[in-house]
């Protein structure tokens, strides 16, 4: 039985919570680092909430009564403790396997992230998953989430139109930048947003693993 033909010729994926099992350890060490900063710790739903923005405007979300003038203290104190840990970070169970399957059937693959140019390249050499990935943006070398710029800027790249792009995230950022930039989207459960959050932005699909997400890329993207 022969495959069924590509929908989508170029898949984004979000980095952090949909490929990275980084969420519980981004949201700590906002909190460590407003801690550090002596103003009022995040809860945990408000730190999660800005996952997926560029380091500056989740930073000001996370801790809005900071004197501007600091927060590249906070952002300075936030790396530290990211840097110190990202070690035990890993890519969710079966991403890899994933990854090259789509790869197989040429899929173009990319990364749309609200990570920093040097730590998305960190964490693409610490999981040995360079080369697998066709091109990526970052927050810190194009507008950021959820402006469409990123996305944008990779269909252009590639030569592809906005029809035979999808895009797949966590947060209601990544999909309110895909809905910005004119492209199909699909959610996953298991990263920093709640996917009851997701409807109004119109999904395809909202996966609750990866393995679910895995088998919905391979019958219908």
């Amino acid at each position: 039985m022969n495959p069924p033909p590509l929908r989508f010729d170029l898949i984004a994926f979000d980095w952090d919570g949909t490929l990275f099992d980084s969420t519980g350890l981004i949201v700590q060490c906002i909190q460590q680092a407003c801690r550090d900063c002596g103003v009022a710790v995040p809860a945990r739903e408000q730190a999660a909430y800005v996952i997926g923005l560029g380091l500056q405007d989740a930073l000001r979300h996370a801790a809005p009564e900071l004197d501007p003038a600091r927060y590249r203290e906070l952002g300075m104190r936030y790396r530290e403790h990211y840097l110190e840990r990202q070690h035990e970070l890993v890519l969710f169970e079966g991403t890899l396997e994933m990854l090259r399957d789509l790869q197989a059937r040429r899929h173009r693959l990319a990364v749309a992230t609200g990570k920093s140019r040097r730590g998305l390249d960190e964490a693409l050499a610490h999981v040995q998953l360079a080369g697998v990935f066709d091109g990526s943006r970052t927050a810190d070398e194009t507008a950021g989430k959820p402006h469409p710029r990123m996305l944008h800027e990779l269909m252009q790249e590639f030569g592809v139109e906005p029809d035979r792009v999808l895009m797949v995230g966590d947060t209601t950022h990544d999909l309110q930048l895909a809905v910005n930039a004119g492209v199909a989207r699909v959610g996953v459960s298991f990263g920093a947003h709640d996917h009851a959050a997701f409807e109004p932005f119109g999904p395809l699909f909202v996966a609750h693993s990866t393995a679910e997400l895995h088998r919905w890329l391979l019958e219908h993207a």
